[in-house]
């Protein structure tokens, strides 16, 4: 088979496997899921989900934010790591919606990684989760499960997204690299996939090559 071909059969065990994909960091709007994703570098979804509440209640909008320091922000995201540099990015982030996009969080990669902070990464979920158009979101469960079934070659998140881009349903993208991280956590870990119960193992290149 192409990689058309078991990409389309990847999508559809996922989806039966895991019906519900959703993403696990909790927002009400757009500019919610920005910040909380920039948070989520280098530290768990769940820490993050920790956090957010008593920032977002101390920060409610865009104004907010735009309008305090880097050092004020910091109190409420140390426990994130790497506080400084994200609390920056937050705080700048925020005058650059407020004094080049009017207050609207941009709707295209392109225009979302100017911000600060936003890598393409970032600007992949928010288009594909607010805005609900084809997206391919490569976070390290992406990037590593996607080489163990032999969708991609590559390491580097670009190319990664790229070569992804290429084979997978644009339509199922988004919704497929949420049910990666699904599949990351229960079943595919990191030290030890667990190839025996797993749903894709007769399409997975690395389970495959196990059996020979």
């Amino acid at each position: 088979m192409d990689l058309k071909e078991k990409a389309i059969i990847c999508v559809e065990k996922l989806e039966k496997e895991y019906p519900d994909a959703v993403c696990s960091l909790e927002y009400t709007e757009p500019l919610q899921l920005l910040i909380a994703t920039r948070l989520a570098a280098q530290c768990t979804d769940a820490r993050v989900n920790m956090v957010t509440p008593a920032l977002f209640e101390r920060f409610p909008d865009i104004d907010a934010f735009a309008d305090s320091t880097p050092e004020e922000i910091e109190p409420y995201i140390y426990s994130c790591g790497f506080y400084r540099a994200k609390a920056k990015d937050i705080n700048g982030m925020c005058k650059m919606l407020r004094d080049k996009y009017n207050y609207i969080v941009p709707d295209t990669v392109e225009e979302l990684i100017k911000l600060p902070g936003v890598g393409r990464k970032t600007a992949n979920l928010v288009v594909g989760d607010i805005y609900k158009k084809p997206a391919v979101v490569t976070d390290t469960h992406c990037i590593r499960i996607c080489n163990l079934l032999g969708l991609t070659d590559n390491t580097v998140p670009q190319k990664v997204e790229k070569d992804l881009w290429e084979c997978l349903p644009h339509d199922k993208s988004n919704d497929f690299c949420h049910r990666l991280v699904l599949h990351g956590r229960a079943v595919c870990v990191a030290r030890r996939p667990k190839c025996d119960v797993c749903c894709l193992s007769d399409v997975c290149r690395h389970a495959l090559n196990n059996k020979k």
